[in-house]
Formats: C-alpha cells, structure tokens, sequence
C-alpha cells in the first residue's frame, strides 16, 4: 500500500487533510468561578458552555462578543491531569505572571482602557504606540497576561 504524503496528492486532495482553523485554546485559571466573574463581567465576554463534568470538575468556555466561533477554556489546574509537584509548580507560575496567553484586538484602544481600568482590572503597560499599534498589557484575575491591541 503505497504511503499517502502531500507530494502524491493534487492541491484539492490536500486540502482536505488539512488544519482548517484553531476553535478552542486553553488558559489554565487559579479559580473557575473567580475568572468566570472576570472573563464575563470585566471583559465583556460571553459564556458558550458551561457544564458540569464528573469528579467535580466543569467545562466552562467563554468567547469575546464578535469571535463566537473561538471558544477559550477556563481551564482550572487540577491535580488529576497532573502530578502533586506538577500542579503546584504550574499554579506557582500562572500566580507569577509567567504566561504571556494572547492578543486581544479592540476599535477604541483608549477606550478601551479606560472601561476595563474602571472594571478593576490590572494593567502593567499603559497604552503605547508600537509599530504594528497601539498596545496595552493587562493580567487577568489568576496572573495571565495578555496584549491588548489597536492594530494599524
């Protein structure tokens, strides 16, 4: 049986083997029900599923209001997908800020930063002109940080 490689096929053929988009992404939180509150009520995002699972876990997945075909799972750091040491080490670098988890995208940087500033929420970078924009840098309730842009 001759091994299929996306030299042998046509460009129709090879398409359909192929990633056509990225649905869900992960962010490991430090408390569900607290980034629930942030993600929901501080950024403005909408709750697309929230169920319980069993062992006492829940998938809950949000979305910003004009990407509804982009789920992010509020992923909380639970022993049972990782080891004791693991799990600890994990929620020591979340709580330090270590991830840099994404970019977000807005109309009205300034805006912007001044409704979620007014929400409580942290900004370790002001907005700045860059090259590419304006950006910002916000942490969420667990520690993550993500870019916030006006892009050019």
């Amino acid at each position: 049986m001759p091994i299929i490689t996306s030299a042998n096929l046509t460009a129709e053929q090879n398409a359909k083997y192929m990633i056509t988009k990225m649905t869900h992404v992960s962010i490991y939180v430090l408390d569900q029900d607290r980034a629930y509150d942030f993600y929901t009520n501080k950024l403005g995002f909408k709750v697309i599923t929230d169920v319980p699972m069993p062992d006492n876990d829940r998938w809950l997945t949000v979305c910003p209001p004009e990407q509804p075909g982009f789920e992010i799972i509020l992923s909380p750091i639970r022993r049972g997908m990782f080891s004791k040491e693991t799990a600890n080490a994990l929620k020591e670098l979340v709580e330090k800020g270590t991830f840099g988890v994404g970019l977000f995208t807005c109309n009205d940087i300034f805006a912007t930063y001044e409704e979620l500033s007014g929400k409580g929420v942290e900004f370790t970078k002001l907005p700045k002109k860059e090259f590419y924009g304006t950006e910002a840098i916000f942490k969420d309730d667990s520690g993550n940080w993500f870019s916030l842009a006006q892009l050019v």
